[in-house]
């Protein structure tokens, strides 16, 4: 069945131009940023180190340009500045997210740092001031040292503490904030933190801390969802969801039926990992990703496997917790075939669904892993539909990078067809999707990448002490589209047929 949705989709096709450019009555826009990206003052007003200070400081040659998010954009002193360019576009609400550290400096709510709480109360009343909505995520990867030093995520009791982070936020900003998020990729904190050396805290624990993450982390965002449905929803009338990442699969050939196949198992292992056990009526992990893990497990000669099903307490707890399905997504990759992927480790989550993969052939981006694939995200969306009945969907993140060229014809390109795709997906098929969320407000510190990939509608000088927020030609294109609630037709943000002239970039 699973299979038979894969070739339906693919089967779809549209004439890539813009069908339709009208967004439904009631549709929201958003700009989307995490608090370690953008706000620098890592060390001040009590701050405690999280995982990301640690990595950057003591393996430094792990950041592409030996960048770190010491200073960032300066949006610790700067945040006026940046909610009046959030005003500036005309975006309905801004995605930010909390620094647990600057909040809880030893992690735990033995001692609340008052500075922490000073700034984000101030930064949500300059966001009311501009009749900008908060949607707030509690965790963007910024984990404190402290709690680190305990194991992390891979330690069960990261439970508790997680919950009780998540209820001193509700009850210091839940007055004022009415989305929250409790997770941001759960995929990224799991399988590249954990199981590889990819995102901090670099454990590379592979095949065995990843899944060791994923059992707490479920669990932690079950655990404030029920403490909020329960004690503050009543009160606050907020709603409360998780944003879970994925690249879509797809098999490289469409006509081989074992492709197919394994591109249904890939994305029940990305994107179901997390999805499955939430938004299915039967719960828990996806049955292939189970019975796979076992398969290997027994192979490698261990008594039990590597990753297990949440027993019927956890699978109920957890079932049902998201008000919407969030989702971040960027680009397209290609199942080609079965067998080890090259580049996995043994043991691996890429080792254990048994598939090929390789990048489809599109649009480049300054990010190697990101080509430019808008009917991928258009089959994304429909299989989602599919798979979790009809979910509200929210797009938590979608983006483009580039060198920080201020003429982004490429990123304006990107915007216009993926947005040309949800368009499609919404008006031509049904799926319910609610609003968007653009990654990002302006360049950032992008983790490994440092500043060397940029995905913002401002460019940041990072060699000015000043940090200077220069807006790109996406910053007028996003700003008519709020406005108008429509696709920009206009040629000004159309490349020229020309090259560009060095003083142009």
């Amino acid at each position: 069945m699973a299979s038979a949705i894969i070739i339906a989709l693919l089967a779809i096709t549209h004439s890539g131009l813009a069908q339709y450019t009208k967004f439904p009555e009631g549709f929201t826009f958003g700009v989307a940023t995490a608090a370690h990206q953008i706000e620098g003052a890592w060390n001040v007003s009590g701050k405690s180190e999280n995982v990301w200070d640690r990595l950057s400081h003591t393996r430094p040659w792990m950041i592409a340009d030996g960048t770190n998010g010491d200073v960032a954009c300066d949006s610790y002193n700067r945040y006026q500045e940046d909610v009046d360019a959030l005003a500036h576009i005309g975006v309905d609400f801004y995605r930010f997210s909390l620094s647990w550290s600057r909040i809880l400096p030893t992690g735990r709510v033995d001692f609340v740092n008052p500075d922490g709480i000073r700034y984000y109360n101030a930064l949500l009343d300059a966001l009311a001031e501009k009749n900008i909505e908060p949607l707030v995520t509690l965790f963007h990867w910024d984990l404190p040292q402290t709690l680190q030093d305990l194991g992390g995520w891979a330690n069960p009791k990261m439970i508790d503490y997680f919950r009780d982070y998540s209820d001193l936020c509700f009850r210091e900003f839940g007055d004022r904030i009415k989305s929250w998020i409790t997770f941001n990729e759960p995929y990224e904190i799991c399988e590249d933190a954990y199981g590889d050396d990819k995102k901090a805290p670099a454990i590379d624990s592979h095949g065995v801390g990843n899944y060791l993450c994923s059992d707490t982390l479920l669990k932690a965002h079950a655990e404030s969802y029920h403490l909020y449905n329960e004690t503050y929803r009543p009160t606050q009338n907020g709603r409360i969801q998780i944003s879970i990442n994925s690249i879509w699969y797809e098999p490289a050939d469409p006509e081989n039926a074992e492709q197919v196949a394994l591109a249904e198992v890939a994305n029940q292992f990305k994107f179901g990992w997390f999805a499955h056990p939430i938004f299915t009526e039967a719960g828990g992990y996806p049955t292939v990703m189970v019975e796979n893990v076992a398969l290997q497990s027994k192979a490698e000669g261990l008594p039990k496997p590597r990753l297990e099903q949440f027993d019927d307490y956890w699978i109920k707890r957890i079932r049902g917790t998201s008000d919407f399905l969030g989702i971040n997504h960027y680009t397209t990759h290609l199942i080609t075939g079965a067998g080890v992927d090259p580049i996995a480790k043994s043991p691996s989550w890429l080792k254990d669904i048994g598939a090929v993969t390789s990048l489809k052939v599109g649009t480049d981006s300054a990010s190697e892993w990101l080509r430019v694939v808008p009917t991928g995200f258009a089959n994304f969306l429909r299989w989602c539909k599919s798979s979790y009945n009809d979910p509200p969907i929210y797009i938590t993140e979608n983006g483009f990078s580039d060198r920080g060229t201020l003429l982004d014809y490429g990123r304006i390109k990107y915007f216009n067809d993926y947005l040309s795709e949800i368009l499609n997906v919404i008006y031509d098929d049904g799926v319910n999707i609610l609003g968007y969320t653009i990654w990002t407000l302006m360049d950032n510190f992008e983790w490994r990448a440092g500043f060397s990939e940029r995905f913002g509608l401002y460019k940041v000088d990072i060699t000015d002490p000043s940090l200077p927020r220069t807006p790109k030609l996406s910053v007028e294109y996003w700003k008519q589209l709020c406005a108008t609630r429509e696709l920009p037709q206009e040629d000004r943000f159309k490349e020229p047929a020309l090259p560009l002239k060095k003083s142009e970039l």
